[in-house]
């Protein structure tokens, strides 16, 4: 990003009020002295070892109340369970969970009213959430359907001439199959379903396309990948120059216009019709109200060049995927996506979104985890067979956020449910008694 000018010489002029120029350069230069000691390590691959975590706690030299935070005796006697899961442990973090709800489903996969666990620190989240899910659920249900699924890895190979890659797409070409081969002995749940292949220049790229069953399905397809790729470099005819598992060419944990090509995960859609009444009486607005919000923040969104059409789809994601143990960074790609208002019959509001790339798992990662198989079990969404249906539930408690959040900008309740909920300000007018919090 360009920086104006005029700006930099009065920043400057503050950093040099403070210190002078030769200290700020001694401050920026690297220094090999009073290096210090590296973290301990202990105990096999798959296991904490408690004497290398309190030799850590010594490291950091502070006081017992900080390890006490993090390290309580739960975290103690739990500490074996963590071992795949993190390296270097130390402890454990809280966050507060609530409920969203109740969330009526009506979906291929998710049936029935469900009460959505959310870990998250920010005020107002969980009852915005509430308030989209009350009116879906007033409305009979979200209607969801998860329609396609995939993971993909991208591995690239470098080689010295077009004419070299040309006979390797060609060898390749003859053998799709052996390669599925060769993922489906690395795994059980997982299958390589098609190869694709771009090019760019005497690069070559090869799209690898997974089914993960119910796992979020990373780890799995890398290294399934990287024993295909181990076979192409023994029988390949044309050696690449050099390559690597992952060429950036997969979407992976970033938002990328992939998402609209392709899947990541698992593509959803979910929709609901909201009565004029349940406009008015749950979210203090109208379908006409909506209308013009909707519209000027699609316009907003194209002029600031987002990819897709949201609100904020990352809020909630992001609060679900933490307490459910999924990979946290994943929103980053899961939360893409198209929300669509379109008026409907009798003043009421058609509402919709469709979430292309939902990387989640019911087994694997973090969700056998204590406190985030408990989450699941809420959820009566734990274990093998549930994948489906939780990015069923994800896409619809998306839905209810983005209807709760557009309904209370175009009421005008934003700000207000912020000042109350977040800084414990009380209102400046008495709240009528079915007011809801936006």
């Amino acid at each position: 990003m360009a920086t104006d000018l005029r700006g930099v010489a009065g920043y400057f002029e503050r950093l040099l009020a403070e210190r002078s120029q030769g200290e700020i350069e001694q401050d920026l230069t690297p220094s090999l002295e009073d290096m210090p000691p590296s973290l301990p390590r202990g105990g096999a691959p798959g296991t904490i070892s408690a004497r290398a975590v309190k030799r850590r706690w010594r490291l950091l030299d502070v006081e017992a109340s900080v390890r006490d935070r993090l390290l309580d005796d739960i975290a103690r006697r739990q500490m074996p369970l963590y071992a795949r899961n993190i390296e270097n442990f130390i402890g454990t973090v809280k966050l507060p969970v609530g409920l969203a709800g109740p969330l009526r489903m009506r979906g291929l996969f998710a049936g029935g009213d469900y009460y959505v666990p959310l870990a998250t620190t920010e005020a107002a989240l969980v009852a915005s959430y509430t308030r989209g899910a009350q009116a879906i659920t007033q409305a009979g249900g979200c209607t969801a359907a998860a329609i396609w699924e995939g993971v993909t890895r991208a591995p690239v190979f470098a080689f010295d001439s077009l004419i070299d890659v040309g006979k390797f797409i060609m060898w390749a070409g003859e053998h799709a199959q052996t390669f599925r081969d060769i993922a489906a002995s690395t795994t059980r749940h997982g299958e390589l379903l098609r190869t694709r292949f771009n090019m760019e220049g005497n690069h070559v790229y090869l799209i690898f396309e997974y089914s993960t069953g119910d796992a979020s399905g990373q780890n799995m397809v890398t290294i399934a990948t990287d024993a295909v790729c181990r076979f192409i470099l023994d029988r390949t005819p044309v050696r690449p120059a050099y390559w690597f598992v992952e060429g950036n060419h997969s979407g992976d944990k970033k938002a990328s216009h992939l998402s609209f090509q392709n899947v990541r995960g698992r593509k959803v859609t979910a929709e609901v019709t909201l009565t004029p009444d349940i406009l008015e009486r749950r979210l203090k607005t109208s379908a006409r109200r909506m209308l013009d919000f909707y519209r000027v923040s699609a316009i907003g969104g194209v002029m600031s060049g987002n990819i897709g059409l949201q609100g904020h789809y990352a809020n909630g994601m992001a609060a679900l995927y933490i307490a459910c143990g999924q990979d946290a960074a994943c929103v980053a790609e899961s939360a893409v996506g198209v929300t669509r208002f379109e008026a409907a019959a009798n003043g009421g509001l058609y509402a919709s979104v469709t979430l292309p790339n939902l990387i989640l798992g019911t087994v694997g990662g973090g969700t056998g985890l204590p406190s985030q198989s408990a989450c699941l079990d809420i959820l009566r969404l734990s274990g093998p067979g549930n994948a489906a249906a939780l990015a069923e539930v994800c896409a619809a408690l998306v839905l209810a956020g983005e209807l709760s959040i557009s309904a209370a900008l175009a009421a005008g309740h934003f700000t207000r449910a912020h000042r109350t909920l977040a800084r414990g300000v009380p209102e400046e007018r008495k709240k009528g008694p079915s007011e809801d919090p936006a």
